[in-house]
């Protein structure tokens, strides 16, 4: 086996100064990790169009892909929809690799350094967030919105670098990352009015006479802001580690300038702007799915003259629970005790397809992953109604919306558009090939959900597109070994319907 240790040694070395206790558990967790990645990156090289590679063959034992320089790259049967760690070795011209980075780096393609060095850290922190789990039992039902968020351990289930965190000390992951249970010390940094862009209802207990008051994540105030936050509040961070809830009061997302997955977390100044519009638009279409989504409101957003200072206020998704019912992200889904049964699967997908499908028809595009979309759950743990949050990566179509006499609000001009293949993308890629998949956990069990949810549905050529056309998901791997192409890149999935 080829394996690289530097980023396993790197985070092993810091565990054994800040929680030696916990190293033992950080070592047992490291082949399964190495696995859970290496199932990442194989679905991308399987699936991605990647330019060096000529072509793939499948074949009895698995699937080979034809390297244009002449090398070979097998590995097992590729299930674009699967979760977990299944896939174990990858051989490259008859050497195997158990090491997703180490794979990568012996791949040598354009930009595969950075790259590898990304999916070590991935593999490293993976580990770390497994290893700090024993003694909570996945059974028992959370009584708190945030310890829903906190028990998605292993981060996106599709994405290789699904645990890279750049810029992140091992002291610094225990004490912020979500899934080991930290309260958080917000800072609370006073800026003059006159220096913010405010929209919204800006809270009074944020604001300290004619200063607003804005809540600063502290990686954010050591590492970029480079200031002391002397006031602070207590929060509990959310599955996107930058979001933390308030006890008894809203979510708060900050500006955090690291490389996360894919994406550095600022928040635009002109999301900031649209912010307060955008919400109140949402509630329009929301309206017309006959009770079954609710759109969780902006209370209120600021920005002290950059992305990487600023802060949006947002409802709790519980809200909307009544007397008995548990809201939750579809991504925890994978982690509760509720029987996930093939009938139990088809409602739920039924129901994230009727009103994906009738907000797509209104002209509103939901980037409906499993940690924007939450579910409500019945006491009987039966899906009943969606939660959507975060509406900054929506798209919105003018002429879609102008069919059903609903106005199009001064939104930024990357969510405006009427082409309908970007409209389908961004909602097929996020709920079929994100939430639905990841909630599945297998392409046969996606396949028996959807033939079953379909049937009945209004008929449109959006859902024409959903049963014929392949399955668009974003291709991840490619994207990271093409850092200089700005924007979302696609690979196609085979249809479960087809």
């Amino acid at each position: 086996m080829h394996r690289s240790p530097t980023a396993e040694a790197e985070v092993a070395d810091e565990l054994a100064v800040v929680r030696p206790g916990l190293l033992p558990r950080y070592e047992a967790e490291l082949p399964g990790a190495r696995a859970a990645v290496l199932s990442r990156l194989w679905r991308g090289l399987a699936h991605d169009p990647l330019p060096w590679v000529a072509r793939r063959e499948p074949g009895r034992d698995g699937l080979t892909l034809f390297l244009s320089d002449g090398r070979r790259l097998h590995g097992p049967p590729p299930d674009p929809y699967a979760t977990g760690g299944y896939v174990t070795v990858v051989g490259l011209d008859g050497a195997e690799y158990d090491d997703p980075a180490r794979l990568v780096t012996d791949l040598a393609v354009p930009h595969s350094a950075s790259f590898a060095a990304e999916l070590g850290h991935s593999v490293a922190s993976l580990a770390l967030s497994r290893a700090g789990q024993e003694g909570h039992a996945a059974d028992e039902w959370p009584g708190n919105d945030w310890e829903w968020e906190q028990r998605i351990v292993d981060g996106h289930p599709f994405h290789p670098t699904c645990r890279s965190r750049p810029g992140f000390s091992v002291a610094e992951q225990l004490a912020y990352g979500p899934e080991h249970r930290p309260v958080v010390e917000l800072g609370l940094v006073p800026v003059r009015a006159e220096e913010c862009l405010v929209t919204g209802a800006w809270p009074r207990d944020l604001r300290d006479g004619r200063r607003v008051v804005l809540p600063v994540h502290p990686w954010q105030a050591a590492h970029v802001l480079k200031r002391a936050c002397e006031e602070r509040r207590a929060g509990h961070p959310l599955m996107s580690l930058r979001t933390l809830a308030l006890p008894g009061g809203p979510h708060v997302k900050t500006s955090l300038s690291a490389r996360l997955t894919s994406s550095v977390r600022d928040i635009s100044l002109p999301s900031v702007a649209a912010s307060a519009a955008l919400s109140d638009f949402a509630e329009t279409p929301a309206g017309r799915t006959d009770g079954l989504l609710h759109v969780t409101r902006t209370l209120g957003a600021a920005a002290a003259g950059s992305p990487d200072f600023a802060a949006v206020l947002r409802e709790s998704p519980q809200t909307y629970a009544r007397s008995g019912e548990r809201v939750l992200p579809v991504a925890a889904l994978a982690t509760s005790a509720l029987p996930r049964s093939p009938a139990w699967l088809a409602g739920f997908a039924r129901l994230t397809l009727t009103v994906g499908l009738r907000l797509l028809e209104l002209g509103v595009a939901l980037e409906a992953h499993g940690q924007n979309l939450l579910v409500v759950l019945s006491p009987e743990g039966d899906p009943l109604r969606l939660v959507y949050r975060d509406l900054a990566d929506i798209r919105v179509s003018p002429a879609r919306l102008a069919r059903h006499g609903i106005t199009v609000p001064d939104l930024p001009a990357r969510m405006v558009t009427d082409d309908e293949r970007t409209l389908r993308r961004k909602l097929f890629g996020s709920l079929v090939a994100g939430a639905l998949a990841g909630t599945a956990g297998s392409g046969a069990a996606l396949t028996a959900a959807l033939e079953t949810a379909v049937s009945g549905l209004p008929r449109s050529p959006d859902l024409t597109a959903l049963r014929t056309e392949p399955v668009p998901s974003k291709a991840l791997t490619l994207m990271r070994l093409s850092p200089q192409t700005p924007g979302d890149q696609w690979a196609e999935l085979p249809n479960p319907l087809a």
